[in-house]
């Protein structure tokens, strides 16, 4: 019988991640990186568990503070050294007009979105290599664009786009990286500063409706079984890129 291959979901315990924890555990054991939301990554690992014992943990980590990364990475390891799919899901998301904008929010947007899954895949490079592995980064469909009010974040997602086909080159041919960029899915939850009316949002959709979690999780799925394709920014956004 085959060995379960293994796969890293950061930001795992909710949402989008949530999501693609649940799509990748039927052949995947699950490393479910959460920061803060351990109660609910618990919650969720009991029900993986359930239909395969043992078959997901839960890691709490800083992924913006580099010595909590080799820390999550040391603690992973004795549970499963092998690593097959390293999913980049953790981010951050708020307001920033730029009138008020301070360094400490560029840092934090900057840090959550792209550093942190940067150097989580330099430190895991050597066992994806060693499974010929795959990397799929979260991304955004509008970052390209531009979004009005949220520069930094913007930024970092932009950037998570070109990192993606940096490291598609840098670890290639062993590891394929692409990205998954969503478009309208969920919204942000009421106190992110960064409610939007949806109705604005849905009349410019050539799909006229929000996409969903495990849309996202089956984009996600697809492309870690797509054995020819590296270095691919996949956009799941209705459309939202065919009207810009």
């Amino acid at each position: 019988m085959a060995a379960v291959k293994v796969a890293w979901v950061t930001g795992g315990a909710r949402r989008i991640g949530a999501a693609i924890a649940r799509a990748l555990h039927p052949d995947h054991d699950i490393v479910l990186h959460c920061h803060r939301s351990v109660s609910e990554a618990g919650a969720l690992a009991d029900e993986l568990n359930g239909a395969r014992p043992d078959s997901c943990r839960v890691f709490a980590a800083d992924l913006c503070d580099l010595d909590q990364l080799a820390g999550l990475i040391g603690a992973v390891r004795p549970w499963r050294a092998s690593v097959d799919v390293l999913v980049n899901n953790a981010s951050s998301f708020y307001d920033t007009p730029l009138a008020a904008l301070t360094p400490g929010q560029w840092d934090d947007l900057l840090n959550a979105n792209l550093r942190a899954g940067f150097f989580l895949a330099q430190r895991l490079a050597e066992p994806l290599r060693s499974a010929g592995g795959a990397v799929v980064n979260l991304g955004d469909a509008r970052a390209d664009g531009g979004i009005a009010e949220r520069a930094p974040y913007a930024v970092a997602k932009a950037a998570v786009h070109a990192m993606t086909r940096a490291l598609a080159v840098e670890l290639a041919p062993e590891v394929r990286v692409n990205a998954v960029a969503p478009g309208a899915i969920l919204w942000p939850e009421p106190g992110s500063g960064a409610e939007t009316c949806p109705e604005e949002i849905l009349d410019r959709l050539p799909i006229r409706r929000t996409g969903t979690p495990g849309e996202i999780a089956a984009a996600v799925r697809f492309v870690i079984g797509a054995s020819y394709l590296s270095g691919q920014i996949l956009a799941v956004d209705g459309g939202w890129q065919a009207m810009h």
